[in-house]
């Protein structure tokens, strides 16, 4: 039985990922940029990296790529306040859980932008720890934030589980030591999970399985 599960945020709780790469899309396009999904895979989901060097490329100076990520941050808070972001059953999943497992969610995603987004849900209510980009120093897929969860929550790897939706997600999870169980995206379903414990293509598998292995054996 799993003492915690630790849950990664965009696009496994909350459907944001799609307007991340809208906003980074937007802004890299004022500049000449043509930011595809195979690119926002590459540079985002897989390596982590962001892909302002696309922008340095096109002779874009490092203040004028400050100025872009800034007004990049502004547009994506500006549509997690106003665009749909739940995930039908995530809610009911969550609070079936909760008497059942210690919960903790692991993100990347800076406080404001984990703030707007919540400002319009009812889920932080089932955690006991939130980690955003703010409550480490290395990102995805550095396995720092899975190693700083451990260590607040006070558990070993061998007692937890991850929910991942991506490869550098993934990458973290497994660099930790941790079990990772990997639900896909809309945006990362192409992506490489060879590593993954195991995979579900859709929620209701994913709730079976949790559910299942948190009865006594």
């Amino acid at each position: 039985m799993w003492k915690a599960l630790l849950w990664d945020h965009d696009g496994v709780l909350v459907d944001t990922e799609k307007f991340y790469f809208q906003a980074n899309r937007e802004l890299l396009a004022e500049v000449g940029v043509e930011l595809s999904e195979a690119d926002y895979r590459r540079y985002l989901l897989i390596a982590g990296t962001g892909a302002w060097h696309l922008a340095s490329e096109r002779g874009c100076s490092a203040a004028e790529i400050a100025d872009l990520k800034h007004r990049r941050d502004e547009r994506y808070r500006e549509l997690l306040l106003v665009e749909e972001v739940t995930i039908a059953g995530v809610a009911e999943l969550l609070a079936e859980l909760q008497s059942q497992v210690r919960m903790a969610i692991v993100t990347s995603s800076r406080r404001a932008d984990f703030d707007a987004i919540h400002s319009r849900t009812d889920l932080t209510r089932y955690f006991e720890l939130i980690l955003t980009r703010e409550d480490y120093r290395l990102s995805k897929p550095n396995p720092e934030p899975y190693a700083t969860a451990l260590e607040r929550l006070q558990l070993p790897a061998s007692e937890c589980l991850v929910i991942e939706d991506s490869e550098r997600g993934l990458s973290a999870a497994k660099a930790a030591g941790l079990t990772c169980w990997v639900l896909p995206s809309a945006l990362t379903r192409g992506s490489n999970f060879a590593a993954a414990d195991r995979r579900f293509d859709e929620l209701s598998a994913l709730r079976r399985s949790l559910l299942a292995s948190l009865q006594p054996q």
